[in-house]
């Protein structure tokens, strides 16, 4: 009889860890994150490499997204109706897929720009179903009062992760050429896939099959019921786009042509991961009481990497420059997703996390796709500029909301 509660005191002691679904959970997203950040410093090289133009970056880049704006929907309620690890799992199957054979292309020298749109849409479907069951997993996977904690470890690792996986991304694409690092994307997906089918859950209240519609309409009235949840939406459509824009097209460009290719931007995500991972880690025992706050208050830094790739800055000043927007950045995704899992019903997480992503992403595709024309135009440095300006403002109006300023963590 006294074996539970002592139990019970170590598992308190080893936090999210204790719980093996969780443990899980985050090796699964550090293994999918170190593949994806390869593969973000891999594909607008590959598409450079076999003569493609700015625009044509930005092609591939939009194909992925406009898919996943497509599918979150509905992503949003499968994952509401089914195992979301189950979801999670075909979801990385489909990805690897679209990876693989992008990878095999590149690798035999049969790539094309059309092949590449192609599979970065298909690509993009399987995001549009994992994201939704993403979000709404992790607090199945622990108690209620350790959900910030295990939203900074999860998000720690995947940004230490990251770290690793754009330095050997730039220094793999610059080597060996951008296949390769396709290639591990890949394989990081299907471990993935195969580890998420050892979680085990009980029993969860999934949403009623009364029809889809019915459900999406049921999320729809839960997230605009929200006047915090909907402006931060609303101001992020145009944040996604900008960092899109930057992270798929004009940071590549600008380290193309003026920073020394692949491997100075490798480096420059690298310090952007390494700055995530300090920002999780802050998160890990900084705890505020208004949290909304003190997330939306972090975005602007995010504006220091836009204004050095503009001038652009020596690559370690860029590093440091994008060590800080990374801090920001997890600063606020820990806060946004704590928040969420306090003040949505966790039956309707998935649905209200989809509309959140649709939100989030709707300019995204809009972003990519124009970054190329206009830089080609008026110049990278410009377009730069003006999205750090962007990224200024948006928040700062946000702020003047009370619901945003004054939403308190729940004891």
């Amino acid at each position: 009889m006294q074996a539970g509660p002592a139990h019970q005191a170590r598992a308190r002691l080893r936090g999210p860890l204790a719980s093996r679904n969780f443990r899980l959970l985050a090796a699964c997203d550090i293994i999918s994150a170190a593949g994806t950040a390869v593969a973000v410093v891999a594909l607008p090289f590959a598409v450079l490499t076999i003569g493609g133009s700015a625009t044509d970056v930005g092609l591939v880049a939009t194909a992925q997204l406009v898919p996943l704006v497509a599918f979150l929907l509905l992503g949003g309620v499968v994952a509401d109706r089914l195992p979301r690890h189950q979801v999670i799992a075909w979801a990385n199957v489909f990805q690897a897929a679209a990876r693989g054979s992008s990878a095999a292309l590149l690798l035999t020298g049969h790539a094309t720009v059309w092949q590449l749109v192609a599979l970065a849409a298909a690509g993009g479907i399987g995001l549009g179903f994992y994201y939704p069951a993403a979000r709404g997993l992790l607090p199945q996977t622990v108690p209620a009062d350790q959900r910030q904690q295990a939203n900074a470890i999860d998000r720690t690792g995947q940004n230490t992760a990251t770290i690793i996986g754009t330095a050997l991304g730039g220094l793999l694409t610059g080597l060996a050429g951008p296949g390769w690092g396709l290639a591990i994307d890949a394989a990081s997906f299907a471990i993935a896939a195969a580890l998420r089918t050892g979680m085990r859950f009980p029993a969860q209240p999934l949403a009623q099959a009364a029809g889809m519609l019915h459900a999406l309409r049921d999320g729809w009235h839960e997230f605009i019921s929200h006047r915090w949840l909907w402006v931060n939406v609303a101001q992020f459509a145009f944040i996604v786009a900008v960092s899109a824009a930057t992270a798929g097209v004009l940071g590549p460009l600008v380290a193309h042509s003026r920073l020394g290719g692949a491997r100075s931007w490798g480096f420059i995500l690298a310090a952007y991961g390494a700055g995530a991972v300090i920002g999780g880690l802050i998160m890990l025992r900084y705890q505020p009481q208004r949290m909304l706050l003190a997330a939306v208050a972090s975005v602007p830094a995010f504006s220091l990497l836009l204004f050095a790739l503009a001038v652009p800055l020596t690559v370690p000043l860029d590093m440091t420059a994008a060590f800080l927007a990374g801090g920001s950045v997890e600063v606020f995704a820990v806060g946004w997703a704590t928040t969420l899992q306090q003040e949505i019903p966790p039956a309707k997480l998935s649905r209200v996390s989809s509309y959140d992503a649709l939100g989030n992403y709707a300019l995204a595709p809009v972003g990519t796709a124009i970054a190329g024309p206009l830089a080609a135009s008026y110049g990278p440095a410009i377009v730069l500029t003006v999205g750090g300006v962007l990224l200024i403002l948006l928040p700062a109006c946000v702020l003047l909301l009370p619901q945003v300023r004054q939403l308190h963590r729940q004891p």
